[in-house]
């Protein structure tokens, strides 16, 4: 299986990536669109004709970048709907009340780094907002994926992946001392596995489902670490909000993905799978593109999501 190489690489913007894609009558949802990265691509993604819905916790704050999106695009089909991803009657009620075919869900909402805090199932706060709620958002919208033929599901990761496997033993740090930075890792290594899973057990739907690194940048991602992230990347390999939508637009949008799925990209191209730590937001861990643990954390998300039902 050949790595997939695009025309497009570092400094490519999301609005360049879709450049000439037209996408009227298809449907889109973006998680955590109410700032950020988030924000960026559902502005591209209104900008080549499609009606997209901003998925938001904060929905007053989603109405005002809708009216921004709709008056830098013209495209007035830009809706918001409540999603919170650690609350999942938020997730099943947004699930549910959508009606109709999807063609592209987003899986952008994130928290990084945070303190150390749970929901009230116990599920460590990061696995539940980046991976466990974005599961059952998916799961809870597959028929609508399915009624396409050829929807495709964005999964955001991050290079930080690296730093963490998924702890089988102990996901939830209900025995290890709680790191922020772990936390965060294994939450991202799970958003490179879902897209795995998915892609593998709803390829019959047509559905495919891609992670991603956007690269680093400063956005409000960053909250919970004052504002710098790592703080080890060196500013040359920082990016643009623009630059760092690109990769999320390309897996939704460019027909040079088409049926594609179960991969991860960096910069707008597939990345190298690594054995060892590489290259700083650079590479992908063979254990996140791994099938039976991708399959393992599929299940233990499906139980998780069903006994807090």
């Amino acid at each position: 299986m050949n790595a997939i190489s695009t025309p497009y690489g570092f400094a490519t913007t999301a609005a360049e990536v879709a450049q000439g894609v037209d996408l009227t009558g298809r449907r889109a949802v973006v998680t955590g669109a109410a700032s950020g990265l988030g924000t960026e691509t559902a502005r591209v993604l209104a900008g080549t004709g499609a009606a997209v819905t901003l998925a938001v916790r904060d929905v007053a704050a989603g109405r005002r970048v809708a009216e921004e999106i709709t008056a830098a695009t013209g495209n007035r089909e830009v809706h918001v709907g409540r999603l919170d991803l650690t609350d999942l009657a938020s997730v099943a009620a947004f699930a549910e009340a959508w009606q109709g075919p999807l063609h592209i869900l987003v899986n952008n909402a994130g928290v990084m780094a945070c303190p150390e805090r749970y929901t009230e199932q116990g599920w460590e706060w990061q696995f539940a907002t980046n991976h466990l709620g974005h599961f059952a958002l998916a799961t809870g919208l597959h028929r609508a994926l399915a009624a396409d033929g050829a929807a495709r599901i964005v999964s955001v990761s991050s290079s930080a992946h690296q730093r963490s496997p998924i702890v089988w033993d102990d996901v939830h740090f209900a025995f290890r001392p709680y790191d922020p930075w772990l936390a965060y890792a294994q939450s991202k290594t799970a958003n490179v596995l879902f897209a795995v899973e998915a892609s593998r057990r709803w390829a019959d739907d047509g559905i495919t489902a891609n992670a991603l690194m956007p690269g680093a940048i400063l956005t409000n991602l960053q909250r919970h670490t004052d504002g710098r992230g790592s703080g080890t990347i060196p500013p040359e390999l920082m990016k643009t909000v623009a630059q760092g939508a690109a990769t999320s637009v390309l897996l939704a949008v460019s027909p040079l993905l088409d049926g594609v799925g179960g991969r991860y990209f960096a910069d707008c191209d597939e990345a190298e799978v690594l054995d060892r730590r590489g290259v700083p937001l650079q590479g992908v861990a063979r254990y996140a593109l791994d099938g039976e643990n991708a399959r393992r954390l599929w299940d233990l998300s499906e139980e998780s999501v069903k006994s807090s039902g």
